[in-house]
């Protein structure tokens, strides 16, 4: 069966093959599936679209790619192609999809283990596994801006100054929400110690501070604008005011698949850079991958939650231009070094990889709303 736009209604169905394929408790993946890991937050929108996009083309059969509704009733058989069997075949003609994980240890781990090949992390957080010798690259980024600090709506508060004594929640320190922190700490001339920090996973944010757990948390969204809809929260500063330059989530590879197989990695980064453009050409697309998110075989969120960080403003969170840039990494790097999350600098080239970025050839992106349905 096919909606009226032509997208296979068995989507939802093949990913989860695909993920029981590409990321079983013994390690082994699909010859044909490759397994991106990221977050259910808006910063990671890209890689949603991205791999919807990737899959419509499959299932319209332009690329070259097996169908959908093919794969899907072929698990038995993608079982025996796995990863330990393939003998340097390429998997250039298959599919990534999307694999959600609920904390950055989990991501992290799997990526380390190998039971990811691929996933969108922390740029710290890439940056210190590489250092420790993990076998990784950065080869694109995930997003631009997209990171704030809230207060409680009746919080007096003009700037992070006025927070001076007070207790902040931040996702990790390997978060560049953290960084952002403490960047606006730099800036009004604040100090060590004057901010109390607190490690807490971002959907516990909101109601923290609503029951003054905390007097103001920094985070990636939607957990901002959730607390802002309900009334009881206010944005205190936003990265899109403060830092232009900002990064966060990156598009972060192992080197074996990059050794393996360089087409399919040239084909997600692809994918990912032509979904951060399509988000942003246009309001309507960033609605539509907002309702796309909002399936459970994404995001599982409430779609007017993510729509609304996609409209107030429509800068909030941005995802043009998602290549790596030298210098935006060197920022961030030094900021993890004085914040004492990195032991000492790590040299660019060390954790980064740009040939795909160089070679990247833009790609149709076909998705609708109810693509995932």
């Amino acid at each position: 069966m096919r909606t009226r736009n032509g997208q296979t209604l068995l989507a939802a169905a093949a990913a989860a093959v695909f993920l029981a394929a590409c990321g079983g408790a013994d390690g082994k993946k699909s010859a044909d599936v490759l397994a991106v890991g990221g977050l259910p937050v808006t910063c990671n929108l890209s890689l949603p679209v991205a791999c919807m996009a990737m899959q419509n083309a499959a299932d319209s059969g332009s690329g070259g790619q097996v169908s959908m509704a093919g794969m899907a009733m072929g698990g038995a058989d993608m079982g025996k192609m796995s990863m330990d069997h393939m003998d340097g075949r390429s998997i250039g003609g298959g599919l990534a999809v999307y694999r959600k994980f609920n904390g950055w240890p989990e991501l992290k781990e799997a990526l380390m283990s190998g039971r990811l090949q691929a996933a969108y992390l922390l740029a710290p957080m890439a940056m210190d596994l590489a250092d420790h010798g993990i076998p990784v690259r950065v080869v694109a980024i995930g997003h631009r801006s997209g990171a704030v600090i809230m207060v409680d709506s009746h919080n007096p508060a003009r700037s992070i100054a006025d927070l001076k004594g007070k207790r902040i929640a931040i996702p990790s320190r390997f978060a560049v929400d953290y960084l952002f922190v403490r960047r606006m700490m730099q800036k009004h001339g604040m100090k060590e110690g004057d901010i109390q920090f607190v490690e807490m996973p971002p959907p516990d944010m909101p109601v923290a501070l609503h029951t003054h757990g905390v007097d103001a948390y920094a985070t990636g969204e939607p957990f901002g604008a959730k607390a802002q809809m309900a009334g009881y929260a206010r944005v205190l500063h936003m990265t899109r005011d403060e830092w232009p330059d900002y990064i966060c989530c990156v598009l972060t590879v192992r080197q074996e698949l990059i050794d393996r197989d360089p087409q399919m990695v040239q084909k997600l980064v692809d994918y990912v850079i032509s979904s951060g453009d399509w988000l942003d050409s246009n309001q309507a697309n960033r609605h539509t991958a907002a309702e796309l998110a909002s399936h459970p075989a994404f995001f599982g969120q409430d779609p007017k939650v993510l729509q609304f960080v996609m409209d107030n403003p429509p800068d909030r969170v941005t995802y043009g231009d998602l290549r790596l840039v030298r210098f935006e990494f060197d920022a961030v790097m030094h900021l993890a070094v004085e914040a004492g999350v990195l032991p000492h600098p790590i040299a660019y080239e060390r954790y980064t990889d740009e040939r795909f970025m160089r070679a990247f050839t833009p790609r149709k992106i076909n998705v609708s709303a109810d693509s995932a349905k």
